[in-house]
């Protein structure tokens, strides 16, 4: 496979974190029906991490790019400005095709719904899957609340339940880092549509995104354990680069709105939530 990432800036990989495409030859073994084949895919059984939380029913907040809120409580997408990716710049297994990049969108929605899905249940509650997930190529395109979403970002939209990314940023990193950043990427997303369908709320931006970064991991890492997601070769060294290269500027203060964390905060974070499960996010 190759895996994915968030509502951050991205930066170029330095030549040493370009990987590889996942294996097609006669000895991979085809995937039984059920399973998915991305650079990362898992089959974990629920452990039920979510039990004694409470659902909240969806509340019509507005736009929860990245978990910020405005003074007003509307949520509103952060700005980013990542590094354009170089026309030539393509990762080292040659896969950059836009349909490669669209079926894995597709692959890692349907392990997040699946995954999170099975947590619910575990935990007796009902599960209610993100709305929609839309592509857009310009800034404005997409409302969220009311607020035109920018270039080079991916959100989630708590007052419309979805999912938007800048399609050509999207691709860019895809062929810069790997498919595995496709699946960080939707996993980050798709945790503050978790976080809010729990009624979890922080005060400061960093602890929802650092949060959403655990829970992107535990995703991605139960569906590995379970056999849902199957790891190609460097797909982890795709993960840590992708999580690393949306980290905040260095000089970023934590408690600013639209902080996410510094790139070792977010790294730890991922991993965390990969090795440990949701247990380690904080969950209640």
């Amino acid at each position: 496979m190759s895996v994915a990432v968030v509502s951050s800036g991205y930066c170029a990989p330095t030549p040493a974190a370009q990987h590889r495409r996942r294996s097609t030859d006669a000895s991979s073994a085809a995937p039984t029906p059920g399973e998915d084949t991305v650079g990362a895919r898992s089959g974990r059984k629920a452990r039920g991490p979510l039990a004694g939380l409470l659902i909240a029913a969806l509340v019509s907040l507005a736009c929860a790019g990245g978990g910020l809120a405005d003074p007003e409580g509307e949520r509103r997408a952060p700005e980013a400005s990542p590094a354009a990716p170089e026309a030539n710049t393509t990762r080292a297994d040659s896969t950059t095709s836009v349909a490669e990049f669209e079926q894995d969108v597709a692959d890692a929605q349907a392990i997040a719904e699946r995954y999170w899905a099975a947590q619910f249940k575990a935990s007796a509650q009902r599960f209610q899957p993100i709305r929609r997930i839309t592509p857009y190529q310009r800034a404005g395109e997409v409302s969220c609340g009311g607020q035109p979403l920018p270039r080079n970002n991916a959100v989630y939209c708590s007052q419309g339940d979805f999912i938007a990314y800048d399609v050509a940023w999207s691709v860019g990193a895809f062929r810069q880092v790997g498919d595995a950043f496709v699946f960080y990427l939707l996993g980050h997303e798709y945790a503050h549509g978790i976080q809010v369908r729990l009624g979890i709320n922080y005060t400061f931006t960093i602890q929802q995104e650092l949060q959403a970064d655990c829970m992107a991991g535990a995703y991605l890492g139960d569906s590995v354990r379970s056999g849902a997601l199957t790891l190609a070769e460097g797909d982890l060294d795709e993960f840590r680069e992708g999580v690393a290269a949306v980290g905040d500027d260095p000089d970023q203060p934590w408690f600013a709105e639209g902080s996410h964390g510094t790139a070792e905060q977010r790294t730890d974070s991922f991993f965390r939530g990969y090795e440990r499960s949701l247990g380690a996010c904080d969950l209640g």
